[in-house]
This record gives structure tokens, sequence and C-alpha cells, in this order.
């Protein structure tokens, strides 16, 4: 089979239930999520901002009765409850409640969030938050897409020499092949045998993915999907969305949610054979999706293997800005602040920034060094978090800085 011949492959019928008014609801869920076309981003940019007149404040209390440990808030439009507090609060620690309140931008700039150690607040393109010049800030993309460039070089050429290697290896010693699955009895087993499964095993009660019948109508019938073979064994596999001269990741799996496949060489081995595929099938890209604007995102650390350029996405997300706000110096604060390196927002592309102090090394561990990071900035938190009150008195005393 040709690339041009497999590019996408046909499907017919319906097997998910509600006909054409069904179809045409999920395309258009689909694309005011995800399209790029600039009428669709303007018009969501729109509804975004009226929907953010009056922003939501949402606390989130960490559990157990330690008065030192982080308590969180996020306030602004409503996506980031959905992308950015989860993430905050799957770092921070288990969450004992949340709690939500409205506000005005006016009183967030004000006041913040009083009970709140350290608030992110997204903001709808085009708005500028102005927290107290006293309050250390860091301004990062809402959300950062993650997209490969495709040229003639072998997309194995993007691998370290070490996991360049590995992967020969193991291509030759288990056999692997890509193949790409038409019907619908496939759609079933990649949905129910291993997206379901790998999803539940991840991230367990907070697992957020597409339904069924979105995936059927607006990924399947719009894609491909595609299996890595393993001994002529179906081990993970992935379902894609072709746009013209793109190649979208959308959703994925291994087989029963194995926590050794997925830890193994099996994910690498799924993406570079798709790679190669996008590659021979002459598409210009392949978007990765995309992530929160942290270093410490797991999913951001294992596609930065693949070298891909990253920025703010070309959707909704783009214009959009996260500004992490630190309210309270105390010991959970700095520890959060140097787990979780941050991709911050600069004139010319992003910079990876890592927070250190004397008992606390910079994690550099999480790498950087990819298309659209500029370079690394190493920030002292006693130069950073100085004024701040800390954590003898929440009430008042300072952090006395250097």
């Amino acid at each position: 089979m040709t690339a041009t011949e497999d590019r996408r492959p046909s499907r017919t019928g319906d097997h998910t239930g509600g006909g054409p008014a069904r179809r045409r609801a999920e395309e258009w869920r689909y694309r005011w999520h995800n399209s790029t076309d600039p009428r669709l981003v303007r018009l969501h940019h729109a509804v975004d901002t009226c929907a953010a007149l009056r922003p939501e404040v949402t606390v989130s209390h960490p559990e157990g009765a330690d008065a030192g440990a982080l308590t969180l808030a996020y306030a602004g439009i409503g996506a980031g409850l959905d992308h950015v507090l989860p993430f905050l609060e799957e770092r921070r620690g288990p969450t004992a409640r949340r709690e939500s309140r409205r506000t005005t931008w006016a009183d967030l700039a004000a006041r913040g969030v009083p009970e709140a150690d350290l608030l992110a607040v997204g903001c709808p393109a085009g708005r500028t938050f102005r927290p107290p010049a006293a309050q250390p800030t860091v301004v990062a993309p809402f959300r950062v897409g993650l997209v490969v460039p495709l040229d003639t070089a072998p997309v194995t050429s993007r691998l370290s020499r070490k996991a360049r290697q590995q992967y020969q290896r193991e291509q030759r010693a288990l056999d692997r092949d890509l193949e790409v699955a038409t019907a619908h009895a496939d759609f079933t087993y990649f949905y129910d045998r291993m997206h379901r499964p790998t999803m539940s095993r991840r991230h367990g009660a907070a697992t957020r993915s597409v339904p069924r019948a979105a995936a059927w109508h607006s990924l399947f019938r719009h894609g491909v999907l595609f299996f890595l073979r393993e001994h002529g064994e179906r081990v993970a596999g992935m379902l894609c969305r072709l746009e013209p001269d793109t190649l979208v990741l959308r959703l994925a799996g291994v087989l029963d949610g194995s926590e050794d496949r997925y830890r193994s060489g099996t994910y690498v081995a799924l993406y570079v054979a798709i790679l190669e595929w996008a590659q021979r099938a002459g598409l210009a890209r392949v978007d990765l999706s995309g992530a929160e604007p942290f270093l410490s995102k797991g999913i951001v650390q294992f596609k930065r293997k693949l070298h891909p350029h990253i920025a703010p996405p070309a959707n909704h997300f783009t214009g959009k800005r996260l500004w992490l706000c630190v309210r309270r110096d105390t010991p959970a604060v700095r520890d959060f602040l140097v787990a979780n390196p941050v991709l911050a927002l600069e004139r010319d592309g992003l910079r990876a920034t890592y927070f250190h102090d004397r008992e606390r090394p910079p994690r550099t561990a999480l790498q950087w060094r990819t298309g659209g990071v500029l370079g690394a900035t190493e920030v002292d938190l006693d130069v950073f978090l100085k004024g701040l009150p800390c954590a003898e008195s929440r009430a008042g005393s300072a952090s006395p800085g250097t």
C-alpha cells in the first residue's frame, strides 16, 4: 500500500446511533474546541471574554490538617477547571474540597484570593492581569502545543543516540510493524481494550477523554487508527485526526493499560512509526497535541524525546495566558515551585524557568531543550519571594530575602 493510498481509509456506516444530526453536532463540537480557522478562533475568544466578565474563583484545599500544606486557587476562563487546576492539584497532592465563588477582575487584581498560597489566573485573549507589584508572578501560555515538522531527514534522527539504539534493537527483536485499521471492530477494540484502560490506570477518577461517540464521529471517521504490533500482536494504538497537511494525535493506549508496556519502549516505537507513516504520506507536520506549560508534566517530558516545536497552539488557546501569582512564602510553596519548572512566556518564545534556594537545587533533570524554547533561567527563591508573608505568620511577618 502506498503512502497516498493509506492516508484516509474509507469507512461506512454509523455504529454509534444518532444519525446525520449527531454527526454534525459532534463535528461542530470538535471544530469549536480544536479548529485553527481564524473566524472560529475569534468567535471563541469573544465567547470566552463574555463568559469571564465576572470570573469564577475556585479554591482547592489540601487533604489533611497540616497547616503548612499548599492551598491553591484558580480564577478566570472556565477551561482552567479542566486543564490548569487539576494539574496543579495532582502536583500538590490530594484535595479535600473545592470552594467556588464569583468575583470581578478589579477585585481579583487588588485582593487576589486571600486564603490561597498560590493563585493561577487564566486570562482570555486580549486581557492583561495586573496583580499588586509586590506579588511575585510568572506569565506562561495558558496551554502549549507540541508539533513535529516533517522533512526528508530520518525520523529516528530526532531521538537521542541511546534512545535510537534501543529503538533499533527492539524493532528487530520484537518484529514490530505498524497497522492501519479501518473497521468498526478495530475502533471498538482500540477504545475498549487500549484507550480506556490506559486512561483509567494513568488518571483514575480524574480521567478526561473523548467520549466514544465523539471519538467515532470526529476522529475515526475523519482520521486514521494505528496499531503497533509486536510479533503480530497488537500492543498499542493511536487514533488520529487528519487535517490539511497535518496529522493530529488524539487518543492513545496500550493493551489492557499495561504499566509495563506504557513504561517500556513500546510507546516511543508507536510515535516513531506514526511519524514515519506521516512522512511517507507527504504530510508537513504531526501535531502531538497539547499540555499545561510545565516541564514536570509527564507528557511534555515524554514527547520532548521527539524534539517537537513547543509554542502556544494555533486554536482558541492562542492569545490566552496563565498568570502564576505567589501570595505567601512557605516551605510548601517553595517545594511546589522547585518541583514544577515553568515554560514562561517571552517576546520571541518560551523560556524554561527553574526555581531554587539554598536547600532546594533547581530541578534541571527535567530537560527543556527542544524547538521553541529559547533557553533556561534559574531563579533564586530568596530573591523572587522577598517581602512576602512567610510561613511563621500568615497574618503578616515577611520573608527577609537576601
